[in-house]
């Protein structure tokens, strides 16, 4: 048996979208249950910062979770497949026409994301001071608290209702099959076998 970790929300109901075309069953929770016990898979439904911390603490064999997450974690676990779902941007947003100058000294960002922020402005050799909000980052630069923020966007509009726009994005996020090291090894079968059967309802999809 394996068991998954599954983000709470849609990426969860997709997943089981997928199981659904590949073995025919349903799997739906019930309400409030947090596990989900089927003949051949134990599913557990957790917050999506906690799938990559399940898995490679060995609590779940594999799991579903964004690429954005898996960077600003830094877990070591194995990444077996692109789902080509939740696609977003990591993204630099700031008030409606400014210019970010990264010569600007004391420059101040405002980000849940602390570490992809880090690596993205070291990388360019900018000294930025990261100011780690949990929620509402969109108001850090109205209020004068940060500079910018740097978060993920969808459509952007949650920037634009805030009078702020995207002036440089970071990176590209989607959904990620992800498997624990050990588990991958000890249940090479299992895990290879759910991997091919999700990759071929993945590829059945692109090719649509």
């Amino acid at each position: 048996m394996l068991t998954v970790a599954l983000p709470k929300g849609r990426i969860a109901k997709e997943t089981l979208e997928i199981f659904e075309t590949i073995f025919g069953d349903g799997f739906k929770f019930d309400d409030r249950k947090l596990i989900l016990e089927t003949p051949n898979f134990r599913f557990l439904l957790v917050r999506n910062q906690d799938v990559a911390t399940y898995v490679y603490h060995q609590a779940a064999d594999i799991g579903v979770v964004g690429v954005d997450t898996l960077e600003e974690q830094g877990l070591d676990v194995v990444r077996l497949l692109d789902l080509h779902r939740g696609v977003c941007k990591v993204s630099i947003g700031m008030r409606v026409g400014e210019k970010l100058d990264l010569t600007k000294l004391e420059l101040k960002v405002a980000s849940k994301m602390v570490n992809i922020t880090k690596r993205y402005f070291e990388e360019r050799a900018v000294s930025v001071e990261i100011i780690k909000l949990n929620g509402s980052v969109e108001l850090a630069p109205l209020i004068g608290l940060a500079d910018m923020i740097v978060d993920v966007v969808e459509t952007g509009t949650t920037m634009k209702q805030n009078g702020l726009e995207v002036v440089e994005d970071i990176m590209t996020s989607s959904t990620y099959l992800i498997a624990n090291k050990n588990s991958y090894i000890a249940k090479k079968d299992e895990v290879l076998d759910i991997y091919e059967k999700i990759n071929a309802v993945i590829q059945t999809e692109q090719k649509a």
